[in-house]
């Protein structure tokens, strides 16, 4: 039996970095500081760098309390989900109501970063046990061809808020770069984020690459190969990959009733991810998460349409 879906808490959701994680959205789709042209969500809708109270703090609280009713503690409850969370006034406001009710379970956040040079975020960040932010690219040209920021953001602004950051938080980072071959993997890109790296300090570096399409057609993840060589290149102790997402079935969350739901679904029609979204009661962000999988073990395909990416099986 699938559960009736929220409206921001979902999963828990079997994640590749954080095991068997709790996911709190609090950014409708899809609002963002970035409109990265790798992003699984799809392209953003409005772009800012505005911060408002986008999903009412209240509302979560209300969401949370009903989902530790009735479910057992999740590995993390992580900040995350359609947008950028820091984008919200009232997410560490959220964290330290976790932290009051479920002491004991970590909170970490994922962001892209963007925001890090407010010195108001970065406040409100000290409470999580775990940040998660992104670095793509550490030249201006670079950055604006991946992340395509809202305007007034800067790359130099970006790195400078991560490394102000790090002065500040004593607790664990891992920093998130995406390797897009064409866009970051030269020479010079990678040299020029090795710099910033070694400035910013994060107690890991995680290198990825692209589970599923983007939100721009063409793009080519990078191979298992191609990360370990720049993973050598980089020559850092404190630098990993990303498992593929083929392991996420191998996480104790994963459950297969839902994977059987999606594909007895799109064998009759193509969907898309809202589509499964409603018909499986689940958050978009745990649909991708179970659509990665599939792709990966080649049972499902995408092909973009007018509404997105449609997801049928292969004949």
């Amino acid at each position: 039996m699938i559960s009736a879906v929220t409206k921001h808490v979902f999963g828990p959701v079997p994640s590749r970095r954080l095991g068997v994680s709790l996911g709190v959205d609090l950014i409708p789709r899809k609002v963002c500081s970035f409109d990265c042209i790798y992003c699984e969500c799809g392209a953003t809708t409005k772009l800012t760098a505005e911060r408002k109270e986008y999903v009412p703090q209240k509302q979560i609280e209300t969401e949370l309390i009903s989902y530790f009713k009735n479910n057992p503690d999740p590995e993390y409850i992580t900040l995350s989900g359609s947008g950028e969370p820091t984008l919200n006034l009232r997410f560490g406001e959220v964290i330290r109501f976790v932290k009051r009710n479920w002491p004991h379970i970590p909170v970490a956040v994922i962001t892209n970063g963007s925001l890090l040079s407010s010195p108001v975020v970065r406040k409100e960040l000290m409470e999580a046990d775990l940040t998660l932010p992104s670095l793509d690219a550490a030249s201006q040209e670079a950055f604006f061809r991946i992340n395509r920021p809202a305007k007034g953001i800067n790359i130099e602004d970006y790195i400078q808020g991560l490394i102000d950051f790090r002065k500040e938080y004593r607790k664990r980072i891992w920093l998130e770069v995406l390797i897009l071959p064409g866009f970051n993997d030269s020479k010079k890109e990678l040299d020029l984020m090795k710099d910033a790296f070694l400035r910013i300090e994060p107690d890991r570096i995680q290198i990825n690459s692209l589970d599923r399409p983007g939100s721009v057609e063409g793009l080519r993840g990078a191979s298992h190969r191609e990360l370990l060589q720049i993973k050598e290149y980089w020559n850092l102790r404190n630098t990993e990959i990303i498992p593929p997402a083929l392991q996420r079935k191998q996480v104790s969350s994963y459950k297969s009733n839902i994977e059987e739901t999606i594909l007895g679904t799109i064998r009759r029609r193509p969907c898309t991810v809202q589509d499964l979204s409603a018909v499986l009661g689940i958050h978009v962000n745990e649909v991708n998460k179970y659509l990665a999988v599939l792709e990966g073990r080649g049972i499902v395909r995408s092909t973009r349409g007018n509404r997105g990416l449609f997801y049928s099986v292969p004949e």
